[in-house]
C-alpha cells in the first residue's frame, strides 16, 4: 500500500510539473536537500502532499494549484515560486496567477502581496511568459 502512495504522488508531481522518469520529480522540490538529516522527508512529501492530497478528486488541478499559491501567499511562504511554476505548467494564465495574488490585498495585507507579485515576475521572467494588462 505504501508503495502505491509514493508512486501515486511521483504520478501526480509527473502531472502537474511535465516531468519525465528521467526527472519524477520535475522543477518540485520535495526535501531532496535534507537527505543527510532527514532521510525520509522526500518519501512524506510525495505519498501525503501528491500521493494523497494532491491526487483526492473533487478539484481540478488548476484549483488545487491556486488553492497552494492562495495559502502561501497568506502564509508568506517562500515555496510561492516553485508553485507559480505549477500553475503554468497545469495551464494557469499569468493574468490568473497574478489576479489571484492581488486579490489577496484585503485579506492578507500589501506585504505579503507584494512579495508573492516580486517572486511571481521572477518566475515569469525565467519561464519567459508576460502578463498582459488592460493599459
Amino acid at each position: 500500500m505504501a508503495e502505491d502512495r509514493y508512486q501515486k504522488g511521483i504520478d501526480k508531481i509527473q502531472e502537474l510539473t511535465n516531468a519525465d522518469d528521467a526527472n519524477p520529480t520535475g522543477f518540485m522540490d520535495i526535501g531532496e536537500a535534507f537527505a543527510d538529516i532527514a532521510p525520509d522527508l522526500s518519501k512524506y512529501v510525495v505519498e501525503f502532499a501528491f500521493g494523497d492530497i494532491y491526487s483526492r478528486p473533487g478539484i481540478s488541478n488548476k484549483q488545487k494549484v491556486m488553492t497552494t499559491i492562495t495559502a502561501l501567499v497568506a502564509q508568506g511562504k517562500p515555496q510561492i515560486g516553485m508553485h507559480v511554476k505549477t500553475g503554468l505548467s497545469v495551464g494557469l494564465t499569468p493574468e490568473e496567477i497574478v489576479g489571484c495574488i492581488v486579490h489577496l490585498i484585503p485579506y492578507v495585507g500589501f506585504p505579503s502581496v507584494l512579495n508573492a507579485l516580486n517572486v511571481a515576475k521572477e518566475i515569469f521572467k525565467e519561464q519567459g511568459v508576460s502578463v498582459k494588462t488592460s493599459e
